[in-house]
């Protein structure tokens, strides 16, 4: 009996991942390819299909042997058609990508949040273990959020749940947001807002802050090198780190405060700054959690990297076809 594969898809703004995966949740086969997002991103889906063709004529596998395609694509999603409400940086507006992308591949689809999509990789193959309620936060350029409760992803009735990202943590004075709002989670946790809050620390500084001297050599200022000061004992970069746990902490804490779920998950590329940041936002949330939530929701880090979407969308198609 022929093994069949998923076809897991992770879209982003420059790059698309997509990896050939076993019913296990095990990859055979992954790769990348760029995101045109020229002409509002209407050769994406055509790139996709095109791609899987190529892999399966180099592989000299036939089609058949996928069962399906899981996607996950970045802004607000509707369930059930499998339409994106906005994709901001795609340029796209109620954009029909199921059906687009079945038509492509002639294969069957089904679409949900990037985020979510992480989500579900941490709890099938991840850091999740198994947990059937599960938050995942995803720290990048922006931060993102799915909820899993009961072992299905929260949509919400405009399919924008797990805006983790754009929850209110200073609510005077905060930063302006991509969002159009002011002091949102993300201007303050995700790269760039990490970048911004470094700088600020910067002017305040007497020019004898490791932080300073690693940029006097030509190092620009990054959530990784403010990280890696902070663990060569640079009390600037530390107090810049234990503002974004502590501000982190609170967020989590009112997730965790609603959803009381088994575990909350950690990922991105600034979860890879690792226990520096990880034991102040452990602290942070127990401090402002409700005690019995802050006791028993573990905080960890993802386990799965950047292969957390596509086995994430794997698995949603995996039991999308199945049910």
């Amino acid at each position: 009996m022929m093994e069949k594969w998923l076809m897991g898809v992770d879209l982003g703004g420059t790059t698309t991942k997509l990896a050939l995966i076993n019913s296990y949740g095990e990859i055979i086969h992954k790769w990348e390819i760029s995101t045109d997002i020229s002409e509002k991103g209407k050769f994406i889906t055509t790139n996709i299909a095109k791609s899987i063709d190529a892999k399966l004529e180099e592989l000299n596998e036939p089609k058949s042997k996928i069962v399906g395609i899981g996607m996950g694509a970045p802004g607000p999603v509707d369930f059930v058609n499998g339409s994106i409400y906005e994709g901001v940086n795609l340029g796209w507006k109620d954009y029909p990508l199921k059906d687009l992308l079945e038509v492509e591949t002639s294969l069957p689809a089904v679409i949900d949040n990037d985020a979510n999509m992480a989500a579900l990789g941490e709890m099938w193959k991840g850091a999740g273990n198994g947990a059937k309620d599960l938050v995942c936060v995803t720290l990048g350029t922006g931060v993102g959020g799915g909820i899993i409760h009961n072992g299905r992803i929260v949509h919400g009735t405009s399919g924008a749940a797990g805006e983790i990202g754009h929850m209110t943590v200073i609510a005077d004075g905060g930063a302006p947001c991509n969002c159009g709002k002011t002091g949102c989670l993300e201007t303050v946790a995700s790269a760039t807002g990490i970048v911004r809050l470094a700088l600020e620390a910067l002017k305040q500084d007497d020019g004898t802050s490791l932080l300073q001297q690693k940029v006097n050599e030509g190092n620009a200022v990054s959530s990784k090198l403010l990280f890696q000061c902070a663990k060569d004992g640079d009390p600037l970069s530390k107090a810049v780190v234990d503002k974004v746990g502590n501000f982190l902490g609170l967020a989590l804490s009112h997730v965790g405060n609603v959803m009381n779920p088994d575990k909350i998950v950690i990922g991105g590329g600034v979860s890879q700054a690792g226990a520096i940041l990880l034991d102040t936002v452990r602290s942070s949330f127990e401090k402002y959690a409700f005690k019995r939530v802050g006791k028993s929701t573990k905080i960890s880090l993802a386990t799965l990297g950047n292969d957390a979407g596509v086995i994430g969308a794997a698995w949603l198609i995996k039991n999308q076809v199945n049910s």
